[in-house]
């Protein structure tokens, strides 16, 4: 039971959300995010377009010219360093062929023919990096800010362009997955074993995805099997009471393809709180996890361009965090000893069709399952469930090389189930999307709308359009608009004393200017974004605004903020050699336009630099994360920097040995107000894999 000061706190208000009633835990506050536009000249005239790129920046608001100024001058350098030395090998560059992305309009495109801002995060990347989740993962490659609740395997959610945590859509292999309750995905859940790619569309996607995807859309694609059967294995030990394990089959047969695999992870970890928290909840226990994860995709190719797949993930978390029970009247005595845990599990199914009809004409059928548990608490836990139905038909139409039109038609069926619902609820959403994209000679162009019609929340329609122009030279400059909705969660709409039936959905415009670079394995681009989304879903205190219900006295959800977020990205990559060099930077701005106050959780800049050698059967690597100061509910909480380092060495065809340092330097880390990351903690593991490492 908590006590009517707790419950104040309980819900997302201009200052921040402090405990969610999904996960018992803290959480981030709620956000926007955003996008600007572009032109430009000729190949000849590419000094010109630099220009066009730092006038808007030079007349941005003093916060964002702030942190630009106090961002890190190692790591600006160092960008600047890898950009002029890519610009100088242009004209001696291999010509490669480009990644291929999905995730820009539902359907296969290479990457440089996106208008949208996309980053793809391959197999290979995904194992040598030294990230301790696919949170952590996202922040080091994708530059999006991190949300946690201590260290791996506890509450986490990704910041993407300063956006709310409830604003990113997530799917795996295609699926929406998350908790339909507190609308976010538990990150913490999720195992990066056996994932062969990630894409994160940053920016506007509500026209593809519909609902939550304001901030962007990550795509989870697990691996699928391919050539002869091959077995691969890892198991590694490291500080804190930590190991990992994961063992996996896969291949291809005859027209048919299998991966399966199994992992668990267990940290016996720390303290999730710090002495004295606002609340009182500290316990200074270990508040370990473990993790299990199995997974399987399969596939059969009924003919030359027919296949049938089905996927399956079920993946189950236990872990350990710090909060209070309170006794009954008159005192409320308030009780931080008993052991809280969290049980999460999520499965994920799907059936799916591929089919050529002809030429010109793709099409793809999906049936999935979904579903979210979640239960929170010591004597005393809630509940959460989550199912969801998913159908989609989608078809592809190509009337001519690099021009594509795609056509989708969605339905989704949401379920929730909680002990703090007085029933149980269900909504159902339709939905029919148009997208286009192709090139016009040196002219990229892309738009596509969207209509969703929800049983709760009536309709929304969505669209979003995009235009670049390749000035030569690897140059692209690219401009986007569109607009998103956030979903209202079940929490929004229904948690008892809290939850407000009419609820509308979250409104976004964006924008955004870009430059893009690539030429050989040396690739450079800046965007400038602006994101403002209006009838926030916050926690409201005032009585008035309530329903006349007692329950309601402590305030309730309503629709009453408006932010604004704005910035600037950075990434750069270079090979010279053995060395491979890879940074980002993100300036932020990300304010309540009430009050003008910064928004929780989000730093004004965030740096990362990542340095890889590889020399004979050894391979030698270091990254470094910089982030500043952020504020949380009421306090400032310090900027800091953490190095990570490690090494690997093949001593067999199939064999390799691991070695890493987290966290080198043992910064004490804060990663949300009274909360406690790991500090220094090394690994030894070794790898097996039947295909060449």
């Amino acid at each position: 039971m908590r006590t009517p000061l707790e419950m104040l706190h309980l819900w997302e208000g201009r200052e921040g959300r402090s405990i969610s009633p999904d996960t018992g835990q803290q959480e981030g506050a709620t956000t926007c995010r955003a996008y600007m536009a572009c032109a430009c000249g000729e190949a000849g005239r590419v000094h010109r377009v630099g220009l066009f790129i730092m006038f808007p920046f030079c007349t941005a608001p003093r916060a964002l010219r702030t942190a630009f100024s106090r961002c890190s001058h190692v790591l600006l350098s160092t960008l600047a360093a890898v950009l002029a030395a890519t610009l100088l090998a242009t004209a001696q560059a291999q010509i490669r062929l480009p990644p291929v992305t999905v995730i820009a309009s539902r359907e296969a495109l290479p990457l440089d023919q996106v208008t949208s801002d996309v980053v793809v995060i391959d197999e290979q990347r995904i194992r040598a990096s030294t990230a301790d989740s696919i949170e952590d993962l996202l922040r080091r490659e994708a530059g999006v800010q991190l949300s946690r609740s201590g260290g791996p395997g506890h509450a986490a959610g990704i910041l993407l362009r300063g956006a709310s945590t409830s604003s990113t859509l997530v799917l795996i292999d295609g699926v929406r997955v998350g908790s339909a309750t507190l609308a976010q995905v538990a990150f913490e859940a999720l195992s990066l074993t056996h994932i062969e790619r990630i894409e994160v569309l940053r920016g506007p996607g509500s026209s593809l995805y519909g609902a939550d995807a304001v901030g962007g859309v990550v795509l989870i694609t697990s691996r699928r099997g391919e050539g002869p059967a091959s077995l691969s294995g890892r198991a590694a030990f490291g500080a804190y009471g930590s190991r990992e394990a994961d063992v996996g089959i896969s291949g291809a047969h005859g027209g048919f393809d299998y991966a399966v695999s199994i992992s668990g992870e267990r940290s016996q970890g720390v303290s999730t709180l710090r002495p004295a928290d606002l609340f009182g909840n500290y316990n200074p226990d270990r508040d370990g996890y473990h993790r299990r994860t199995a997974q399987a995709r399969m596939g059969y190719a009924l003919a030359t361009g027919h296949r049938v797949a089905v996927s399956v993930l079920d993946t189950r978390l236990r872990s350990q965090y710090d909060a209070s029970e309170f006794g009954g009247p008159p005192d409320f005595a308030q009780d931080p000893s008993p052991n809280f845990r969290t049980r999460l599990s999520t499965q994920v199914a799907s059936l799916s069709y591929d089919g050529v009809i002809n030429p010109l004409w793709t099409t793809r059928l999906q049936l999935a399952l979904n579903e979210d548990k979640s239960w929170d608490g010591a004597n005393f836990p809630e509940r959460f469930v989550t199912r969801r139905n998913q159908y989609n038909w989608q078809n592809v139409f190509t009337p001519a090389p690099q021009q594509q039109l795609v056509a989708v038609i969605e339905r989704l069926e949401e379920r929730a189930e909680s002990s703090a619902f007085s029933a149980n609820k269900q909504r159902h959403n339709d939905s029919v999307g148009l997208g286009y994209a192709g090139r016009l000679g040196a002219h990229l162009l892309s738009a596509d709308v969207r209509r969703d019609d929800n049983s709760i929340y009536g309709s929304s329609t969505t669209g979003r359009v995009g235009y670049g122009y390749e000035i030569g030279h690897g140059l692209t400059a690219r401009a986007l608009l569109g607009t998103t909705f956030r979903a209202p969660s079940f929490n929004d709409l229904f948690y008892s004393g809290y939850g407000v039936a009419t609820i509308r959905p979250e409104r976004g415009r964006s924008a955004e200017v870009g430059l893009n670079w690539r030429v050989g394995d040396s690739q450079a681009a800046v965007t400038l974004y602006r994101n403002r989304v209006r009838q926030l879903i916050n926690y409201e205190a005032d009585r008035r605004f309530c329903p006349v219900d007692p329950s309601y006295d402590f305030g309730c959800a309503r629709n009453v903020d408006r932010a604004r977020l704005q910035g600037v990205t950075f990434s750069a990559g270079h090979r010279i050699g053995a060395l491979a060099l890879r940074g980002t930077v993100e300036l932020l701005s990300a304010r309540d336009e009430r009050t003008g106050t910064r928004l929780n959780r989000r730093a004004k800049h965030q740096e990362t630099l990542d340095a890889v050698y590889r020399i004979d059967n050894w391979t030698l690597g270091a990254t470094l994360v910089t982030l500043g100061d952020r504020p949380d509910a009421g306090k400032r909480l310090g900027g800091y920097s953490t190095v990570d380092v490690q090494a690997s060495w093949k001593f067999m065809p199939h064999w390799q040995f691991e070695a890493k340092v987290l966290n080198l330097t043992n910064r004490d880390v804060e990663p949300a107000r009274d909360y406690r990351a790991l500090g220094r903690q090394a690994w030894l593991g070794v790898r097996y894999s039947g295909i060449d490492l």
